[in-house]
């Protein structure tokens, strides 16, 4: 029984890992576009951050930490209710989508671009990013064909492990100083902690996430399919 509770624990701990990867690559996304649409005018988290373009970083660490956090559920056997999980993760992500097409006000192309506090806009970007989340988790079990074609990826990927592993550190120590720069612009202007909240939180666990898969080594012990 203990088990059986830590094994789906550990599971939920990796959702949690990929979900929080895609929520950095949602919120910095939309920051960078921003910046690029209103440069050289908007510069954000001046003057605490130095280039806008440092996000970039940001997008890097959560990418590069999507892998190893999938591997962490990819090798436990959870077992499935009824169906594999990418099909719920494709029947949140199909009725979110619809959401926000037919009950908000942005475009859903631009739904992680556009700023906008709206909570039907909020819980929109929150159901796409779970769905997404879940089928990223299991998208090897879709087809034989899928499973191939991310094994081949892998593969190659593993073939450059030690310079991921390098990078990994590098964006980590990178995305600290993001979170540093946000954090003081934040305390120094503290009416913007709520609408901050979401970016310092991903930071955060993206920096952590980083840097405790450096310790690990995680990509240095990876060796396809190690996650199937």
């Amino acid at each position: 029984m203990a088990g059986t509770v830590w094994t789906i624990l550990k599971k939920i701990f990796s959702l949690t890992l990929i979900f929080n990867a895609l929520i950095t690559l949602a919120v910095v996304s939309g920051l960078l576009f921003g910046f690029y649409k209103s440069y050289p005018y908007w510069h954000p988290f001046t003057p605490y951050l130095l280039d806008g373009n440092l996000l970039w970083l940001a997008i890097a660490a959560a990418a590069i930490n999507i892998f190893p956090s999938a591997c962490i559920g990819r090798a436990l056997h959870t077992g499935r209710f009824l169906f594999h999980h990418y099909v719920y993760g494709f029947l949140v992500l199909l009725f979110a989508s619809l959401f926000v097409v037919f009950f908000t006000s942005i475009p859903f192309v631009y739904l992680f671009l556009l700023n906008s506090g709206e909570i039907a806009v909020n819980a929109g970007r929150f159901f796409v990013l779970a769905g997404l989340t879940l089928l990223l988790d299991d998208l090897p079990d879709v087809s034989e064909r899928i499973e191939a074609s991310l094994n081949w990826v892998k593969t190659k990927a593993c073939q450059a492990k030690k310079v991921l592993h390098v990078l990994q550190l590098v964006t980590g120590l990178g995305t600290l100083y993001l979170f540093g720069a946000v954090s003081i612009q934040t305390i120094m202007n503290p009416e913007r902690a709520v609408y901050n909240s979401f970016l310092l939180g991903g930071l955060l666990v993206t920096t952590i996430t980083s840097l405790a898969c450096v310790k690990r080594k995680a990509w240095l012990k990876i060796t396809p399919p190690v996650c199937d």
